[in-house]
């Protein structure tokens, strides 16, 4: 009998085709890899007809020895970090606002706000960051966080709207039922479930901000791209191009791999099943009684004589 409810278990001749099937693409993929390899590796003849050494070649890397070099690529990590960081701070301020907003009973703020989010949603970040730079005369730096922290936070406006939406329609009813008003009800009810439920997509968008400031580049400032594969290259001929370049790849792919991480942790901690490691062995959450860690009929007993307490 199948073990899925969904499709029947595969049988010999289904199994023995997908092994065919999955050798066949492992060997196409490592026979690609190997292609590749060999091609960079190579050497080089250049427009000009001159030869040069394969991209892998000892003399393509000898910069990196240089502590001046280091020194500059940090630069540009630390540039790259530092508007991100300005930039998600100031698109969750705004998010909250956003979700606010448009969330309103008033369509006095509820539809301004929607036509506003949905401008910053469609426009560009990159044309974002030139409006600022040449409107505004802010300067780089400003004007990328700008351009960054509009359009995400128009994004997490959005999240934040879906999760509040999300939430069963008994919790606006208890906070009103206890004499909070709406707006309170809002900030300490409602707003901290929903905030938490969707903290991994927030995550995830932050990793999409980080990735952004590469846009950066257009309006010169210097952030990794810009100092590494720009500056640098011009510095010490495009010979090193493709060095830096790699360099420049594998450091944006720590960068968002570590994000990712943490919203992939995140999402454990703060998911559905977060609850049940909270969960005393006999009780519920937090130690109280009950399956679902509810003060019930369960919890009277519980903390009554049946509790172990007492009498």
């Amino acid at each position: 009998m199948s073990g899925s409810v969904l499709y029947d278990a595969p049988g010999p001749i289904a199994r023995r085709r997908s092994r065919v099937l999955s050798i066949v693409g492992v060997v196409v993929v490592a026979a690609g890899l190997a292609w590749l390899l060999i091609t960079l590796g190579g050497p080089r003849t250049t427009a000009a007809g001159t030869q040069q050494p394969g991209l892998f070649d000892a003399s393509r890397w000898d910069i990196f020895l240089d502590l001046v070099v280091w020194r500059a690529i940090g630069g540009g990590v630390l540039n790259t970090l530092r508007m991100a960081a300005v930039a998600a701070v100031l698109a969750l301020a705004l998010g909250v606002l956003f979700s606010f907003g448009r969330t309103a009973r008033s369509a006095l703020v509820r539809v301004p706000t929607t036509v506003v989010l949905e401008f910053f949603r469609g426009m560009p970040v990159l044309l974002m960051m030139l409006f600022v730079l040449l409107i505004f005369n802010t300067g780089s730096y400003w004007a990328g966080v700008a351009g960054l922290a509009l359009y995400n936070g128009a994004i997490i406006g959005e999240i934040l709207r879906a999760g509040l939406r999300s939430l069963p329609r008994g919790q606006r009813e208890a906070g009103l039922a206890i004499g909070l008003s709406a707006t309170r009800t809002r900030f300490l009810i409602e707003f901290p479930q929903a905030f938490r439920q969707m903290l991994p997509i927030i995550i995830a968008q932050l990793v999409v901000l980080l990735k952004d400031t590469a846009l950066a580049y257009v309006i010169s400032y210097p952030e990794l791209l810009r100092t590494v594969v720009t500056n640098l290259s011009n510095f010490f001929g495009n010979r090193y191009f493709f060095s830096l370049f790699f360099v420049v790849l594998v450091i944006y792919l720590a960068l968002n791999l570590t994000l990712s991480a943490i919203a992939r942790l995140v999402a454990r901690r703060t998911g559905p099943g977060s609850l049940n490691r909270l969960r005393i062995p006999g009780r519920g959450i937090f130690g109280m009684a009950g399956q679902s860690g509810g003060v019930g009929a369960g919890g009277a007993g519980d903390l009554g004589a049946g509790g172990g307490g007492p009498a």
